[in-house]
């Protein structure tokens, strides 16, 4: 009751931007967990009655027939897909649902785990969180598992995901094997590498902007009990690229992932898959009442040591989860305390799509302009440039960083030369430290250099280039005759026009 006459008192938009952490503990947080309860027990259900394959041709068929009753009316609107804005993991408030035609699609569950083919296939709003606890008991993982629970295989797909093993297995994308979509005209059609193969590589990175996903098919690997993992902190900027630089191309390496703290401190860890563990040097790091992950890797850099420990794979693979990697220590200050961990640890974090809900239009603002959340993709040889860069126009920490293999596939993303190149993806989350940061002034900056040294910018975040920009950025030469050849053009926005400041509406 005190609270409510508080709340009353100072007003509910003061309290909304000023105390959040209030809104969220009290409301955001019981609710996230209901939406998990309801979420993981429809997906048991519907495993355990092995209606998911019967239901998603039935589904894919009404999906059909939206797009052709969408083509009888004309084809007066652009279509998109009719998922709410605010479900979204990416943090970017898209206008354009209201005024697209919405194809509602509703397709999120595990269809087929081919053990002999070592392939499973789902529908595209399948969770990275479903799908591991989906495989794990069955004894398989996928090659590339990002970070946050509640990223879909659609989004991976149409966006990017990228995980501490791509140095190995590419991007999310690299570890597909075939997708099925609904195109324009209604029609249902499978493309892999070697069947539609233009529309294979095509369609990630695309947004939504060349069909309708419907399935995808990924590619299994065994998985195993434990990863061995090795923190090393190291000091001095050119040492902590050097470092990460040789441990990344290291094929032995399972897993290679840096967090830099300063732009002279970071610590390096790698890890290995494996079933056995040494008992004492296991940490269950996942337990709702454990550090936060990126707290408990700096306590290595605090005390200037080395360490190796056992994380369970699970563990592993959503270990930036509870913290959405440090963003939540601005939404709960005391989110890592142990007195809260240990009470209410275990219902966090809250669903960042409730957190886009429920945000309103000042704290939308005040994010847009005072909080960065960005992830490029440039060359590991400008590993070194690229940190300096950021601290230069941003001076965000940590940073985090993480090395993959970017091979010279057609589509949109691809390497300069001929081969395969080694790139690293260093994501900035949190508010800019630098004085007179200046959100569009400092992106757009960022986002030339990052041109300049032929990297790309992840498209879930905002990005302020020109259509110019953007195609020199990006290349769009297959991604436009596809479109000019498939009758997109009417039916669906450019990518541009649908991720870009500038165009979106």
């Amino acid at each position: 009751l005190l609270l409510l006459l508080w709340v009353r008192h100072r007003g509910l938009e003061a309290v909304l931007v000023h105390h959040r952490w209030v809104f969220v503990c009290l409301f955001l947080l019981p609710l996230s967990i209901l939406f998990d309860v309801y979420y993981q027990l429809r997906a048991w259900a519907v495993w355990r009655l092995h209606s998911a394959p019967r239901q998603h041709q039935q589904r894919v068929r009404h999906i059909q027939a939206q797009v052709r009753e969408w083509k009888n009316e004309g084809s007066k609107r652009y279509m998109c897909t009719g998922r709410p804005g605010w479900l979204t993991v990416s943090l970017r408030v898209g206008k354009y649902k209201k005024i697209h035609k919405n194809i509602m699609i509703n397709l999120m569950d595990v269809l087929e785990v081919d053990s002999e083919r070592q392939v499973v296939r789902v529908e595209p709003l399948v969770t990275m969180g479903q799908l591991t606890a989906h495989l794990n008991p069955m004894g398989w993982t996928i090659p590339v598992v990002p970070e946050l629970d509640d990223l879909t295989v659609g989004g991976l797909i149409m966006g990017t995901g990228i995980e501490s093993s791509s140095h190995i297995y590419g991007l999310f994308q690299h570890t597909c094997v075939a997708y099925e979509l609904v195109l324009a005209d209604g029609s249902l059609v499978r493309c892999s590498p070697t069947e539609n193969s233009d529309l294979f590589y095509a369609v990630p990175w695309s947004c939504g902007t060349l069909g309708f996903l419907v399935a995808a098919e990924i590619k299994m690997i065994p998985a195993k009990k434990y990863v061995k993992i090795h923190y090393e902190p190291v000091r001095g900027l050119q040492k902590i690229c050097e470092k990460f630089t040789e441990e990344s191309k290291k094929k032995e390496n399972s897993f290679v992932e840096g967090l830099v703290y300063s732009l002279e401190e970071a610590v390096i860890m790698t890890g290995v898959l494996t079933d056995e563990a040494e008992q004492s040097k296991i940490n269950r790091i996942g337990n709702y009442y454990k550090p936060w992950f990126f707290k408990h890797v700096e306590k290595y850099l605090k005390a200037d040591r080395t360490g190796t420990e056992y994380i369970p794979s699970r563990h592993y693979y959503h270990r930036h989860t509870r913290s959405i990697f440090w963003e939540l220590q601005d939404i709960i200050p005391f989110g890592n305390n142990p007195i809260f961990r240990y009470l209410f640890g275990w219902m966090v974090p809250p669903k960042i799509s409730l957190l886009k809900l429920t945000q309103g239009e000042a704290i939308r603002k005040l994010y847009e302009q005072h909080h960065v959340v960005q992830d490029m993709l440039v060359p590991m040889k400008s590993l070194e440039k690229s940190i300096q860069t950021f601290h230069v126009d941003l001076n965000v920490y940590p940073l985090w960083l993480c090395p993959f293999i970017l091979p010279n596939n057609p589509g949109m993303v691809h390497p300069k030369g001929d081969e395969a190149e080694l790139y690293v993806d260093i994501g900035a989350y949190g508010e800019p430290k630098r004085k007179q940061f200046e959100a569009r002034a400092s992106m757009r900056q960022m986002e030339k250099f990052v041109r300049s040294v032929h990297g790309f910018q992840m498209m879930y975040a905002d990005c302020y280039m020109t259509r110019e920009e953007f195609w020199d950025m990006f290349d769009g030469s297959l991604y436009h005759k596809l479109r000019e050849q498939m009758n997109c053009k009417d039916a669906f926005p450019e990518v541009y026009d649908k991720i870009c400041k500038a165009a979106r509406h």
